[in-house]
């Protein structure tokens, strides 16, 4: 088994632990983190699975994934911004549907 084999199985898990991390939690911060793991699989895979036969990596995936990582970091900030609004607005830290009854 190659090693960019490895950089994407590794990829595969971390997508599988965001996933389940955003079902199970109805904590916004907890669901933002979840939801980078996420993206950061995708990245892993992306850059795993980039690699030609003879071991040469393609430079478009790479550089897809350096202009990803940039977004990913501005999108997290806003989200960090807009959750705690939300907590300070509605002292609570889940959406309303995520709170149940009460």
């Amino acid at each position: 088994m190659s090693s960019y084999l490895i950089f994407a199985y590794g990829g595969v898990g971390l997508c599988g632990i965001g996933v389940f991390g955003f079902i199970l939690h109805s904590h916004l911060l907890r669901r933002l983190i979840a939801f980078n793991l996420l993206g950061s699989g995708t990245f892993l895979i992306l850059v795993g699975l980039s690699q030609s036969g003879r071991g040469q990596p393609d430079y478009i995936p790479q550089a897809l994934v350096l202009t990803g990582i940039v977004v990913a970091v501005a999108a997290t900030a806003l989200a960090l911004v807009l959750i705690r609004r939300w907590a300070a607005l509605t002292k609570h830290a889940t959406l309303p549907e995520d709170q149940g009854p009460s």
